[in-house]
């Protein structure tokens, strides 16, 4: 698949999408500390897109990406963890919000 990407701009969106996931699980599937299999390779599956990505340390946010690297079934499901715990991370990991939302406004300018 090429170079792995480890950069910190990598490894934030990896926190963020964990994070994400962490509550989509949590308010979804009842489950308080480990993740269920389901999310768990979700979380995997994240890791290893976000591994390859092909803008690197450029990359805007997954929303506003141009590729959609993602095979169908598994955006359907990281679009079902994004709805759910989009609004509570607000709760949960305000300042995780925070730092995503503007990272993707600074990156809408540059365009």
């Amino acid at each position: 698949m090429g170079i792995v990407n480890t950069g910190p701009r990598i490894q934030q969106e990896k926190i963020t999408v964990e994070q994400m996931i962490r509550i989509a699980c949590r308010g979804k599937h009842h489950r308080k500390e480990e993740l269920c299999d389901s999310c768990q390779q979700l979380l995997q599956y994240a890791h290893v897109r976000l591994n390859h990505c092909r803008f690197g340390e450029q990359k805007s946010t997954c929303g506003a990406c141009p590729v959609h690297c993602y095979k169908p079934v598994k955006r359907q499901e990281i679009r079902a963890v994004m709805r759910y715990a989009g609004p509570r991370m607000v709760l949960h990991h305000p300042m995780a919000l925070l730092r995503h939302t503007i990272h993707g406004l600074m990156r809408m300018r540059k365009k």
